[in-house]
């Protein structure tokens, strides 16, 4: 296996950072669990814990079902939301059955779920500290860009809201109004203007649903539409239903919208230009996102993509598929890709004068640290030069 400069790569890797004028982000599920917030896998544990009587006689059908189908890997919560709506829909909400499971008690085993995952996760966010979340959203707001700063997600937490408006930091994700705020998706087809007062205002778009979404339905049309709702003292109290986990088979056109319209976004964002885009936290497990990136890396040659992983393990399995992507670079725990080569961390200490690596790199334990959200937000605000108005933005 190739040896990589460790000491190298960063330095390219500040280069990238200091001389990119559009630079944009996709938070995975590890930004959070940075922070303590619950995987899919400790979600899908502590929802079983906590079904009981028929919800929990009916989760397991479905589960049992799914591990026939299922059978490299473990199956998660996903997995089972994603077969509770497939039974919703082929039995249209009846007494129909599948597998065991009628389409009615689907309908109550999905709102059932949805309210345990939102208390779990909201239980862990009061608890979290996101100052580090905090100083990643004030040290991107202090960059001087001549293009809007985006930040895609598949969280549904509300980490980065909540960091965002205890700093007093403007961002906007696609809905609009103030009673109960509607999706509209004009604002999502199109790029702002340099002139535009919002140019400089965070972009956050949630392609997995949030937990302040819900679906309301019209009184007059009969169809389904999002709303946003602020703060919710009990969920159990709430009639409509939360979204999140857009499944692979929702129910009509009109449920996908804000969905495919997310995934529009981050195709054309991705194909318009030069573009400097970094992945934290994501483990590269979703297809549909896949497919998206890796095409758009190989239409974009003006797309460089870096991608920080906490485990090597992940590093592998991307190199599986990725091998011939010279615009996308890997950074792991010992291992890394870089212009398409897999290789193994070499650190050899020809510093420079002030030249530092431990907000890089662990000697200890010889091992790249970048992979820990907390760790690259520290790199960040370390190699701006704006430690202290970042500082003062967060207190």
């Amino acid at each position: 296996m190739d040896k990589i400069n460790v000491i190298r790569e960063i330095r390219e890797l500040k280069t990238h950072l200091s001389y990119s004028k559009n630079i944009g982000f996709f938070f995975g599920a590890g930004t959070s669990c940075a922070l303590g917030i619950p995987n899919v896998e400790q979600l899908t544990t502590g929802i079983e814990s906590k079904l009981t009587g028929y919800f929990l006689v009916n989760f397991k059908l479905v589960k049992t079902d799914l591990e026939t189908i299922i059978t490299t890997r473990k199956v998660n919560i996903e997995d089972i939301l994603n077969q509770i709506r497939r039974i919703r829909e082929l039995t249209g909400e009846t007494v129909k059955v599948y597998e065991g499971v009628s389409g009615e008690n689907a309908k109550l085993l999905d709102k059932e779920i949805c309210t345990i995952i939102y208390n779990i996760i909201l239980d862990k966010e009061s608890v979290a500290d996101i100052e580090k979340t905090k100083k990643f959203f004030a040290w991107l707001s202090l960059l001087n860009r001549d293009y809007s700063k985006e930040v895609f997600t598949t969280n549904y937490d509300l980490i980065i809201e909540k960091s965002l408006e205890a700093s007093q930091i403007p961002y906007f994700d696609g809905f609009v109004g103030s009673y109960e705020p509607f999706f509209w998706q004009e604002s999502i087809d199109q790029f702002v203007s340099k002139n535009d007062l919002t140019q400089n205002w965070i972009r956050l778009w949630k392609i997995h649903g949030s937990l302040s979404w819900f679906w309301k339905e019209d009184v007059k049309t009969k169809s389904q539409k999002i709303i946003r709702i602020g703060k919710i003292e009990n969920i159990k109290d709430e009639d409509n239903e939360l979204v999140i986990y857009p499944s692979k088979e929702k129910y009509d056109s009109s449920k996908k919208q804000p969905f495919i319209a997310y995934f529009d976004r981050l195709k054309n964002y991705l194909l318009s230009g030069e573009l400097l885009f970094v992945f934290t936290g994501y483990s590269f497990s979703d297809q549909h996102i896949n497919e998206i990136i890796f095409n758009c890396l190989r239409q974009n040659n003006r797309l460089t993509a870096l991608v920080f992983f906490f485990q090597d393990s992940e590093v592998e399995n991307l190199h599986k598929q990725t091998s011939s992507y010279m615009n996308l670079n890997v950074f792991g725990p010992t291992k890394a890709i870089i212009n398409g080569n897999l290789g193994e961390w070499e650190y050899t200490a020809d510093l420079k004068p002030n030249e530092k690596s431990d907000s890089y790199w662990n000697d200890t334990d010889k091992k790249f640290t970048l992979g820990d959200f907390n760790e690259l937000v520290n790199f960040f605000v370390t190699n701006s030069g704006k430690k202290e108005a970042i500082e003062s933005i967060v207190k």
